[in-house]
């Protein structure tokens, strides 16, 4: 079974989405087995962004994401790194399918919403960042 992070991200906190965002995501055989709400620190950020340090957009990826709480999951099922990609849609909501959370609550390429692992490996690797193995459930 795979595992994988999803944030809901400050935007959505503040337009009291995070709940029907999760929803979405539990009626779509995926199941719910870490969630919590917290504050991103800078370090955190950076170290959750490190593959965009050298990208220009950098230091707003790390001002948009400590700039509020966030509620951080993680979600298991059968190919749940694609499936969540595929709910969630194009990063940019303005390319994103009709139905996607990001079509349908993102504002622009930063405020969109959400973010969900882009792979196993790196799904693995945020897990890691944001819960302890305590905070993971099997049920």
């Amino acid at each position: 079974m795979e595992r994988s992070l999803v944030l809901i991200k400050p935007d959505a906190i503040k337009r009291g989405l995070a709940t029907t965002i999760l929803s979405r995501l539990e009626t779509h055989r995926l199941k719910l087995v870490g969630l919590k709400m917290l504050h991103v620190d800078k370090a955190m950020a950076e170290l959750h962004y490190a593959v965009h340090k050298e990208k220009p957009f950098f230091d707003d990826l790390i001002d948009f994401i400590t700039s509020s709480p966030i509620v951080a999951a993680v979600f298991e099922g059968e190919g749940a790194v694609e499936n969540i990609r595929k709910l969630m849609g194009n990063t940019n909501p303005a390319k994103a399918d009709v139905g996607t959370v990001r079509w349908d609550f993102g504002i622009d390429i930063q405020q969109n919403a959400t973010h969900s692992s882009d792979s196993l490996e790196t799904a693995k690797k945020e897990i890691k960042l944001f819960f302890k193995d305590s905070e993971i459930f099997d049920y």
